[in-house]
């Protein structure tokens, strides 16, 4: 019956040529980016590919040693923006992928946790979910990055921290709905165990809300590890993400090499555009009062 009503689901999710469209675009770029190194026409990270000889190079300009023509230009330090767009791509997406999965198991989990056991347990939990929504998610990320440094992992790490309690919020919200429900009652009453009536019973039907939510969070962690790049508190220089990219070409936007931010802001605009069609054509899918 649930595999029915997913399929039910998945037939109004196509009957939006808009949001098919931007799930097509959203397929593309993750299959960019994972298959950058043989996409791209240069590692952008090579030493041995790189000279500064090609730095700030227009787009369309051939190398100074004639052997690529740089379609989108190059940075300032001489890199094929086209290549380190992939790049960049891979790192903001898994980036965004990875904490967002994580983020989702753990406010998931908790937010069953309270929603079944209730009482002080629940009241602790929820406690917690309030004490972390009440401050600014880049304050969050700011705090804990100036603490623990630069790196993907600490990066993910700082994402995770800002992304659970919405998780839980909401899962718990589900799952008290459907504890309240005869089928739930009828499971307890078989003599099943806590774990089972929570995984194989209440957890199925909270899988709309945490699928749109999931998806929203992952645009809102490549949103906020891009900021965090561009201010110069997330990833490396050795691993730039699309924020970094930008970052690098912010001082040259009033002297017409226009170029080095531009592309990796539009690759950035265009992932995070599809990622919220897409996310707001399933709220629509699954809460059809929200598309009136």
């Amino acid at each position: 019956m649930l595999s029915q009503n997913f399929r039910e689901k998945a037939t109004r999710f196509v009957r939006n040529p808009v949001a098919v469209l931007a799930l097509i675009v959203l397929g593309l770029l993750f299959l960019a980016a994972v298959f950058a190194p043989l996409i791209a026409p240069q590692d952008p990270y090579d030493l041995t590919q790189v000279t500064i000889f090609n730095a700030r190079l227009a787009p369309g300009t051939e190398a100074f040693d004639g052997s690529m023509t740089y379609g989108l230009g190059t940075d300032d330090a001489g890199r094929d923006l086209w290549s380190a767009i992939l790049y960049g791509l891979r790192i903001s997406i898994g980036v965004g992928v990875i904490s967002a999965a994580i983020g989702a198991a753990f406010g998931t989990s908790l937010g069953l946790l309270a929603a079944y056991s209730g009482g002080r347990v629940e009241n602790v939990i929820m406690r917690l979910v309030d004490l972390q929504l009440s401050f600014p998610a880049i304050l969050i990320a700011l705090v804990l990055l100036a603490t623990l440094g630069p790196g993907i992992d600490k990066v993910i790490i700082a994402l995770v921290a800002v992304q659970w309690a919405y998780y839980a919020r909401t899962i718990r919200s589900v799952a008290l709905s459907e504890i309240a429900k005869d089928y739930v009652a009828a499971a307890k009453s078989q003599g099943l165990g806590s774990l089972h009536i929570i995984f194989r019973h209440v957890f199925p039907n909270c899988l709309p809300p945490l699928l749109v939510i999931l998806t929203i969070q992952m645009a809102h962690a490549i949103t906020l590890e891009a900021t965090l790049s561009f201010l110069g508190l997330g990833l490396p220089p050795t691993e730039p993400s699309l924020g970094l990219l930008i970052a690098n070409g912010f001082e040259f936007m009033l002297s017409s090499e226009y170029w080095i931010s531009l592309y990796p802001g539009l690759a950035l605009l265009i992932l995070l555009l599809a990622l919220n069609i897409v996310s707001d054509n399933l709220r629509t899918v699954f809460n059809p009062k929200q598309g009136h």
